[in-house]
This record gives C-alpha cells, structure tokens and sequence, in this order.
C-alpha cells in the first residue's frame, strides 16, 4: 500500500464524516479506528478530520491542490472496499508526469 505515503503530497486534506452511533456507519467508524494512526503517521503533518454528526450519511471528502473537492458515499461498504475508494481518491490527486517535470 504504497499510495498512503501518497497522501499527503496527492491531497491537501482528507475527511471522514459520519454518525457517532448508527449502524450504517459502523464500518467507518472501525475502518477510521483501525487505519488513522498508520495514515498519520505516513503523513504527520497532513490534516485528516473526523467528523461526527448525528443522523449523516457515512462520507469521505478529498481536497485537492485545486480548491476542487470530490467525496464518495461509504454507506455499506466493508473496510476492504472503504480502503479501496480513499486509494482511488488519493491517485485522482496524482500530478500529471508532465506537471513533474515543470518543477
């Protein structure tokens, strides 16, 4: 899993949203639970927010270096597939080899 060191340079913020206690949102909740310090620690001074709220949809919101912001629906997906949309989200973010070499 390579890409999680990516995060940080791919990304400018990552956010978790979901309900403190209901069922739909038990997934996320183990999957932020289980994976948070491991993504911080890659990524020490990238802001990855929690954020609960009561009754909400599970979400993950992805902030790029472009003000644009793209989220996914986590409602009923297990870890494995959760894991799955934040890599896809984090390689969206991946800069073009064109914009590499303009550095």
């Amino acid at each position: 899993m390579a890409w999680r060191g990516h995060v940080s340079r791919n990304l400018k913020e990552l956010r978790f949203l979901y309900c403190q206690t209901s069922p739909a949102s038990a997934p996320t909740r183990e999957y932020v639970h289980r994976n948070y310090k491991e993504l911080k620690t890659m990524n020490p001074t990238f802001p990855i927010l929690i954020r609960e709220c009561s009754g909400v949809e599970p979400q993950l919101w992805a902030r790029y270096d472009t003000c644009v912001e793209r989220y996914v629906r986590l409602d009923g997906l297990n870890e494995a597939q959760i894991n799955k949309k934040l890599e896809e989200l984090v390689k969206v973010g991946q800069p073009l080899k064109s914009d590499a070499t303009k550095q």
